[in-house]
């Protein structure tokens, strides 16, 4: 059986739900693991087929200490001190790798139209450090401290099932 783990950073807990919601559709037809990103885990092991990498879209992209800092002091109580998914993803090993990538974000819905994600940052910052990058998905929330929009969890688990499937199809 295929094998996948979700890494995430969430500051208002919105994107550790989706993170949860997407593991819940992978889980259907994989084993999955669900990581903090806050928790320094450990590189993906080769056992791993699958890495799904997602944090909150900041400043058009990942987060930074600052916007992390930003994000305390207005009232966020995850994730604000240590490493985030920017910096966890910066010390991924280069080379060569066989696990595929997916990549996702929460964003604030009413700035839809804007450039940058982090899912996009993300997914080049996997590419350069020699990851196959498979897709990524944006997640809509309210406002910066959510909640989330109806039914994007329900979102999420399709989506899971969705990367669920293709890690069934060949390579590129």
């Amino acid at each position: 059986m295929s094998r996948a783990i979700v890494v995430f950073e969430s500051l208002w807990g919105n994107t550790e739900k989706v993170a949860r919601a997407v593991a819940d559709g992978l889980a259907e037809s994989m084993d999955v693991e669900v990581l903090d990103v806050s928790t320094q885990p450990s590189p993906p092991s080769d056992d791993v087929d699958l890495l799904v990498a997602g944090g909150p879209t900041h400043a058009f992209s990942m987060t930074r200490p600052r916007t992390r800092a930003d994000a305390r002091s207005q009232g966020a109580t995850q994730g604000c001190e240590g490493p985030g998914l920017r910096e966890w993803l910066d010390e991924l090993p280069s080379g060569r790798h066989h696990q595929r990538v997916a990549t996702f974000d929460t964003r604030v819905g009413k700035a839809r139209h804007l450039p940058g994600s982090a899912a996009k940052s993300a997914g080049k910052e996997a590419r350069r450090h020699g990851y196959e990058t498979v897709t990524r998905q944006s997640f809509w929330v309210r406002d910066v401290a959510g909640p989330l929009f109806d039914g994007e969890l329900e979102r999420a688990t399709a989506w899971g099932r969705d990367l669920a499937v293709r890690m069934g199809e060949p390579a590129r």
